[in-house]
């Protein structure tokens, strides 16, 4: 028996361990989590995804030819990054007519001071511009993509036709950041942006009847204007 169990002792012995191949070194550990942690970082980056703290950087969006900007603020850590703002043309050969409205598509990233975003104007080009209810609340570390289908940010009242491949200046103005002028692109309704919604049409506003009215009493015709721009 403990012969038997000698010979079985020497055979593990004299089996062959694998060797590292020559160039090839084991990776440990921690080496195999600092290249997961690294292509992660890589992949917002190849994939054209915002960043920011609270972004969606697992999801896709494709890169355009938008504008964008950064805003530092003076004696403040951080930044407002603006980023690939664009306005949505018509399908090509085609123009947006006067009279029309257009979608504002962008995306912002705050990683510095609390601010909002309460004005949108495109003088020149629209007489109006609507904004989310209350404007666009920009906490520290935060975003907010505006980044369709559907827009959120529409231009009314298109004082002149709009062709693809134009550029419309537009100024931002925020709470804290002050106004921020933009030259932002319009790219045509195909491709990926095909299945984009449209702006949606001006609501015709209600003709004035003439007729002298009670103090007091309302014209039964008349139908509430929405505000459009946010209350600072």
């Amino acid at each position: 028996m403990l012969l038997h169990g000698h010979n079985r002792a020497a055979r593990r012995s004299a089996t062959p361990r694998r060797a590292t191949a020559p160039g090839r070194p084991s990776r440990s550990p921690v080496l195999r989590r600092a290249c997961a942690v690294a292509a992660a970082a890589v992949l917002p980056v190849l994939a054209g995804c915002e960043a920011g703290s609270n972004a969606p950087v697992l999801e896709w969006h494709p890169p355009t030819a938008g504008a964008s900007k950064t805003i530092v603020p003076v004696g403040a850590n951080g930044s407002l990054a603006i980023r690939n703002v664009f306005l949505l043309g018509a399908p090509p050969a085609s123009v947006l007519p006067a009279g029309s409205s257009a979608g504002l598509f962008l995306a912002l990233i705050n990683t510095g001071p609390h601010d909002r975003l309460i004005r949108v104007s495109a003088p020149g080009t629209a007489t109006s511009v609507t904004l989310p209810a209350g404007g666009v609340n920009l906490p520290r570390d935060n975003s907010a993509l505006l980044t369709g289908p559907a827009p959120e940010v529409v231009l009314n009242g298109l004082t002149r036709s709009l062709s693809s491949g134009t550029d419309v200046p537009i100024l931002l103005t925020f709470k804290n950041a002050g106004v921020q002028r933009m030259d932002v692109p319009v790219i045509p309704k195909s491709d990926f942006y095909a299945t984009f919604s449209p702006a949606p049409s001006p609501t015709p506003t209600a003709a004035r009847t003439g007729k002298r009215r009670h103090h007091g009493q309302a014209s039964p015709g008349a139908t509430p204007t929405p505000s459009t721009t946010a209350t600072p």
